[in-house]
């Protein structure tokens, strides 16, 4: 049982050991790098359970979706951390003359809070440690009490590798969430909704503590389909990524909207496709997860009943299992509530629009709150780069779904109500470091440019100044 003193007590630790600085030395951090991918590879048969266990998810997706991804997010770190970590080194300038050299030193911010979601709690949780580790830090994590398997491996896991005064994981409610944020971090990362998201914000402005925040976006992700997109192609990834995780992504696909010229052969291609992957029975399948919670099935259950004359498409759910089939729900209109905020369920309503008429749709979906992604099929690559250029979103794929976020290289996050700051590989080295700027000054062959007098005998002043600066 956590209290206040508990989680006053870890953090004075992780403070205290921080101050020693040994967590500074890349050869430090590398070390504990490689502890927590040989840790995840070993313990990766009890977290592939415990992502069934608290998902109903099969251990092919497990591997997919968060124990790989993490295997493969620390192998980026470990091949790049050195590079990353060097000092840059600058010409200060010629008004600067002679003190030419300045340096950035990429420095930890020193103690860090990690709250993490239910949804991916492997990914999610262990993908920002390895971020906050890579780059210096301490860290106290608050993991969901919605996936309490994972976040029991997770604890067992870490507490093995590291002492409470470098890395611990707690559990609990948002009792114990509160109690951290209560506390002084030095930084805070925060995955999950844009409400929550507004109250980790206001307790952090508490202590002017700096916050990243990944959500999901209040008014979901869209996805548009032109009249001359391949609709098989289509119809196969939009049903993969409603599938995956039951739709509990927050970079899935919250609405698509279809050119009303192909909504017919589409949306019978869509439906093919549901049935191809996931079988005419999926509440029967294996494969198939469930939803997280009693709650969160009586929602997705609540709204699809709302809607039950428009579903084309599956439209069952199992109280038992928590299983809910994937929904198509059409015709639906684009002011309609069910598009007006994040689904997290594998209801998939179709928002008909004129394709000639696009530009409309494009204005309506600019208007709401920023998705952390945006999806597009068409065969328009001109258009389309028109597009992903002039929107407001986190990230996305022309021709694909989700997959931007496997990329090695790229930062992933979102903006406005999906978010703030970005992680992966090196961008999550720099989200968990403040850039140091130092100039060394020389001692010898001063100039007086910079000292008064500015007039009179220092007439020259201004004019040289002016000079310099062009």
């Amino acid at each position: 049982m956590y209290t206040a003193e508990t989680v006053r007590g870890i953090t004075a630790a992780q403070r205290r050991f921080f101050r020693t600085g040994k967590t500074l030395p890349v050869d430090f951090r590398i070390r504990q790098l490689k502890r927590l991918r040989a840790a995840v590879r070993a313990h990766s048969r009890e977290l592939t359970a415990a992502l069934q266990a608290d998902l109903g998810r099969t251990a092919a997706e497990a591997y997919l979706c968060d124990v790989g991804v993490v295997i493969a997010e620390i192998g980026e770190m470990l091949s790049g951390l050195r590079r990353w970590a060097k000092p840059e080194t600058h010409f200060s300038g010629l008004q600067c003359f002679p003190s030419i050299c300045t340096k950035v030193y990429k420095m930890p911010y020193g103690v860090t809070l990690i709250i993490s979601p239910f949804n991916f709690p492997v990914l999610l949780t262990l993908g920002v440690l390895a971020a906050a580790l890579s780059a210096g830090n301490t860290a106290v994590i608050k993991a969901s009490s919605k996936s309490p398997h994972c976040t029991a491996v997770m604890q067992k896991m870490l507490a093995e590798i590291y002492p409470e005064k470098y890395v611990t994981l707690i559990g609990g409610g948002h009792d114990v969430a509160d109690l951290c944020l209560a506390e002084r971090f030095d930084k805070i990362f925060y995955t999950d909704s844009p409400r929550v998201g507004v109250h980790v914000m206001e307790q952090a402005a508490k202590h002017l503590t700096p916050v990243a925040l990944e959500l999901g976006g209040e008014t979901g992700n869209w996805c548009i389909v032109r009249r001359d997109a391949d609709l098989r192609d289509a119809a196969r990834k939009i049903a993969f990524i409603k599938l995956c995780n039951s739709g509990q992504i927050c970079i899935n696909i919250n609405q698509v909207a279809v050119a009303e010229e192909i909504a017919e052969p589409f949306l019978a291609a869509l439906q093919a496709e549901f049935r191809r992957q996931i079988g005419d029975a999926p509440l029967q399948n294996p494969e198939y997860p469930h939803l997280i919670s009693q709650q969160a099935y009586q929602k997705c259950a609540d709204e699809a009943e709302q809607y039950r004359g428009r579903i084309l498409f599956g439209g069952r759910g199992d109280p038992e299992t928590l299983k809910f089939e994937p929904t198509v729900i059409y015709p639906v209109g684009i002011g309609e509530p069910i598009v007006q905020h994040e689904l997290f369920s594998p209801l998939l309503p179709v928002v008909p629009f004129r394709d000639g008429e696009v530009g409309r749709l494009l204005k309506t979906v600019a208007a709401r709150e920023h998705g952390l992604a945006l999806y597009l099929f068409t065969r328009d690559r001109k258009w389309a780069e028109q597009v992903m250029q002039s929107q407001q979103y986190g990230g996305g794929c022309v021709n694909e779904v989700c997959l931007h976020l496997t990329v090695k290289g790229v930062p992933f996050g979102g903006t406005g109500h999906s978010g703030m700051g970005a992680y992966h590989g090196e961008w999550g080295f720099r989200e968990f470091t403040h850039p140091s700027t130092v100039l060394y000054g020389s001692t010898h062959g001063n100039l007086s440019l910079r000292e008064h007098p500015y007039t009179g005998r220092g007439f020259w002043k201004l004019p040289l100044l002016r000079l310099l600066e062009k």
